[in-house]
């Protein structure tokens, strides 16, 4: 194995064009790592917002992009004893997973299943540790319950529509386009509005007999935010896992303490080692049997070579896709 690999980096904040090819020394694993051979990556929104200059990376964290990976293990830290070399992984990386080698923490991986390729294996680390730790660990979503989803057709609601669905919670999304509406219906949502033509607070109280939603999961916020308020039933959970049309938002909060609602929300990269941790752990008893079965898959919408990672920012940033985007390496 060369001492030297190929990897993408950000030149400086700016649009996809500032994703560069560069050449950097293959990292080494720490004691309680393992270096695996990067076949596939993903890409997700904080990869972008890291390249615009608007996402904070961690101090010990690798500064090249790219949170999940597939690919096989090649070297282990001395106290990595879980993984032999050889294994078929795919993990939830510290930065660093746009590069021919990426070295993780040995608890952040998972086996990938024999029904997926490396493509789609790539495509679950981020997403999947994502909307279990959100919906399932913090808002407790159960069987019987009705959860909201915006953005159904986003890699996030490809997988929460499908993991909500195979927990026994009935499923209403939104998605901007009749086409992703119709997409999020065959994944198994209930209900799909689309929310350019259509009042989706009103369609929602419609929908759920005036009763409201159970949980909201949510990564618009900004003027969504007094609307999934209003949505939620008594002991609704809502649930803010990004802010793509901003943080901030005036809102009436008599509904929280009349209904008895709970807001809550996280991003993945801050939480401790041992945090992320047990979400493999819950993964791996609870999550990795439906994609085994197949009865959940991630939905691979484009794959471009590593070499091409300002393509694939377009793409992400057009949000014309429906499912994930993967570089291949």
């Amino acid at each position: 194995m060369s001492n030297e690999m190929q990897a993408v980096a950000i030149r400086e904040p700016g649009g996809p064009e500032v994703l560069v090819e560069t050449t950097v020394p293959v990292p080494v694993p720490g004691k309680s790592e393992v270096l695996i051979r990067v076949k596939a990556a993903g890409v997700n929104r904080p990869d972008v917002l890291q390249r615009l200059g608007l996402y904070a990376v961690p101090a010990d964290a690798n500064p090249l992009p790219g949170l999940e990976i597939a690919g096989e293990v090649v070297a282990k830290g001395e106290s990595a004893g879980r993984w032999k070399i050889g294994d078929k992984v795919m993990a939830l990386t510290h930065g660093g997973g746009y590069a021919e080698y990426c070295c993780v923490n040995e608890s952040h991986c998972l086996s990938v299943p024999s029904s997926l390729s490396m493509v789609e294996a790539a495509a679950v680390p981020e997403t999947f540790f994502t909307v279990w730790y959100n919906v399932f660990m913090r808002a407790k979503l159960q069987a019987g319950e009705t959860i909201l989803i915006h953005g159904g057709s986003s890699g996030i609601g490809t997988t929460a529509i499908q993991l909500a669905k195979a927990n026994g919670a009935a499923v209403i999304t939104t998605a901007g386009s009749n086409e992703k509406c119709d997409f999020c219906k065959r994944l198994g949502a209930d209900h799909a509005i689309n929310y350019k033509n259509s009042d989706w607070e009103s369609l929602v109280g419609e929908l759920t007999d005036g009763k409201g939603v159970d949980v909201v999961l949510d990564m618009v916020a900004g003027p969504y935010m007094q609307k999934n308020i209003n949505v939620l039933g008594r002991d609704g959970r809502y649930v803010i896992i990004a802010f793509l049309q901003g943080p901030s938002a005036e809102l009436n909060m008599r509904a929280v303490l009349g209904k008895r609602l709970t807001i809550t929300g996280s991003t993945l990269r801050p939480q401790t080692t041992a945090e992320k941790a047990a979400i493999a752990t819950e993964l791996e008893e609870k999550v990795l049997p439906l994609l085994e079965s197949g009865k959940v898959r991630p939905i691979i919408h484009a794959t471009f070579p590593l070499a091409e990672a300002s393509r694939a920012h377009a793409l992400m940033e057009s949000s014309e896709h429906m499912g994930k985007i993967v570089l291949e390496v």
